[in-house]
C-alpha cells in the first residue's frame, strides 16, 4: 500500500463517522418519540433534523478552517466533535440537550464533507482520483450499514435505554479516528498555496510521486500562486459554471429521497406491514446493498466515468421510485416494496453516491476549491435538513398511504436525468489543473 492509499483510507474514516452518526438516529426515532411524547413538527425539527442543521453550518463554514489551519487540523477537530456529540446525545436528560449535542455532531458531518474529499483529491492523481475520493463515500455507506446493524443489536439490550446505547457507541470509532488522523501530512496544495511553505509541500509531493514527477506537479501548483496573488471571490462570472454544476448535483442528490428513506427506513417498512424488529433487520439489508453497489461504483468511476454512472443511477432511480409509489398505492405488499427500495438504494450507490463527493471536489480550481466544496456540500445539506425536518409531518399527512411522496421523488429524478444528459461534463482522466482550464470562464 503506497502513501496516497494509506492517507486516503485514514481520512476516509471521517466518512464512516459521517454515515454512522447521521443514520444511527433511525433506530432511536420511535423510542424517543414515545419517551418525550414529541409532536410531528417538534420531532422533525429537534430530534431528527437538528444534526442536519449543524451539518449545514459545518458545510457552510468548513472552508474557513480548511484554508486557514489546513485540511489535517480540520479533520482532527472533526473527530473531536463526533466524540463529544456521541457522549452528550447518549446522556441527554431531555430533548433540548439531545438536540444541542446532535447539532454539534452535525457540524462535524458538514465539515467532514468539505475537508475529507478536498484532502483526498489534492493528494491523488488524475488516474486514481475518482476511486480514492469515492473511498469517502464507501466509508459513509459502511458507517450507515454498521449503524443499522448496531441499532439491531442494541434493540432489547438496555430496555428503555436502547436508544442511548445506539447513539453513544459512535464515541468509540470517533476516538480511534481522532488518534489515527495524526499520522497524515497536510495537503501539498494547501502547504504551497495557503501556507506558502514550498519546501514542505515539495517534500510531501516527493512522498507521493517520483522526484521528477513531484517537481512537475510542484511547478503546476505554483502557477496558481503566480496567477492569483490575492484571495478570489467564488461568486463571480469566472466560476459560474462549476457553481451551477455543484448546485444541481447536490440539489438532485437529496431530491431523490435518499435521506428520507435512510432516516425513516424502519418506519416506512412498518407502514408496509413489517414488525419493529423485522423492519430493523431489513434496514441492515438496505445497508448491505448500499455497500455492495458503492464498491461497484468505486471500481467503475475511473473506468466508465462520472457521467455514465450518473445516467445508470438516474434510470434506476426512476424505475424503482415509480414501483415503490405503485406498491404503496396498490397495496402490493412488503416483498415488492422492499425489493424496489433495494433497487433504489443500489441505483443511488452506483450513481449519485459514488459520484457526488468526487465531482464537487474536482470541478473547482485550486484557489477556491475549499469554498467551492463548502458551497456544494451546503446545498446538499440544506435540502437534506429540509427533507428530514418535513419527514415526520409528511409521513403523518400520508400515514394511510405515502405513495405521493415517492411519485414526487420519481419526477425529480426525471429532471436529474435531463441534467446529466445535457449539462453534466465528464471529468475523468484530467488533472485538477487541466480541469481548472476546462471549467472557468473568463
Amino acid at each position: 500500500m503506497n502513501n496516497v492509499q494509506k492517507w486516503s483510507i485514514t481520512v476516509a474514516v471521517a466518512g464512516f463517522l459521517f454515515g454512522f452518526d447521521t443514520v444511527v438516529i433511525s433506530g432511536a426515532n420511535l423510542p424517543i418519540k414515545e419517551l418525550w411524547h414529541t409532536t410531528p413538527l417538534f420531532h422533525g425539527l429537534f430530534i431528527m433534523s437538528m444534526a442536519l442543521w449543524g451539518t449545514v453550518l459545518g458545510a457552510l463554514f468548513g472552508a474557513i478552517p480548511c484554508d486557514k489551519w489546513g485540511r489535517k487540523k480540520t479533520l482532527l477537530w472533526i473527530g473531536i466533535l463526533f466524540l463529544v456529540s456521541a457522549l452528550g446525545s447518549a446522556l441527554a436528560p431531555n430533548p433540548y440537550v439531545f438536540s444541542f449535542f446532535r447539532f454539534i455532531g452535525g457540524i462535524g458531518v458538514g465539515a467532514s464533507s468539505v475537508a475529507a474529499p478536498i484532502y483526498i483529491s489534492e493528494i491523488s492523481s488524475a488516474k486514481n482520483r475518482g476511486k480514492l475520493v469515492a473511498l469517502f463515500q464507501f466509508n459513509i455507506v459502511f458507517g450507515i450499514l454498521i449503524a443499522f446493524f448496531s441499532n439491531y443489536l442494541f434493540e432489547g439490550f438496555g430496555g428503555a435505554n436502547d436508544w442511548r446505547w445506539m447513539i453513544g457507541i459512535v464515541a468509540l470509532p470517533a476516538l480511534i479516528y481522532s488518534v489515527i488522523v495524526f499520522q497524515i501530512p497536510d495537503s501539498p496544495r494547501w502547504l504551497i498555496l495557503n501556507k506558502k511553505d514550498d519546501a514542505t509541500g515539495l517534500k510531501v509531493l516527493e512522498m507521493i510521486y517520483a522526484k521528477e514527477e513531484a517537481l512537475e506537479n510542484f511547478n503546476e501548483i505554483k502557477k496558481d500562486v503566480v496567477d492569483s496573488t490575492e484571495k478570489e471571490n467564488l461568486f463571480t462570472q469566472k466560476y459560474k459554471w462549476p457553481i451551477v454544476l455543484a448546485f444541481l448535483i447536490a440539489f438532485f442528490n437529496q431530491l431523490s429521497g435518499i435521506n428520507f428513506i435512510l432516516y425513516y427506513a424502519p418506519e416506512i417498512l412498518e407502514m408496509a406491514g413489517l414488525g419493529s424488529k423485522e423492519s430493523l433487520m431489513n434496514s441492515i439489508l438496505i445497508g448491505i446493498v448500499n455497500l455492495i453497489f458503492t464498491i461497484i461504483g468505486m471500481r467503475l468511476i475511473d473506468i466508465l466515468g462520472r457521467k455514465l454512472l450518473m445516467t445508470i443511477g438516474s434510470i434506476g432511480y426512476i424505475l424503482s421510485l415509480c414501483i415503490i409509489a405503485w406498491a404503496f398505492k396498490a397495496n402490493a405488499g412488503p416483498v415488492i416494496l422492499l425489493t424496489s427500495i433495494l433497487v433504489f438504494i443500489a441505483s443511488h450507490a452506483i450513481g449519485q453516491g459514488a459520484v457526488i463527493w468526487v465531482f464537487i471536489s474536482e470541478i473547482f480550481p485550486n484557489t477556491v476549491r475549499a469554498r467551492g466544496q463548502s458551497f456544494g456540500t451546503s446545498i446538499h445539506w440544506i435540502f437534506a435538513a429540509l427533507i428530514t425536518l418535513l419527514g415526520p409531518v409528511v409521513i403523518d399527512l400520508f400515514h394511510e398511504n405515502p405513495w405521493p411522496i415517492f411519485a414526487f421523488f420519481a419526477f425529480m429524478m426525471v429532471l436529474q436525468l435531463v441534467f446529466v444528459l445535457f449539462m453534466m461534463p465528464e471529468t475523468k482522466g484530467l488533472s485538477l489543473e487541466e480541469l481548472e482550464l476546462k471549467m472557468i470562464t473568463e
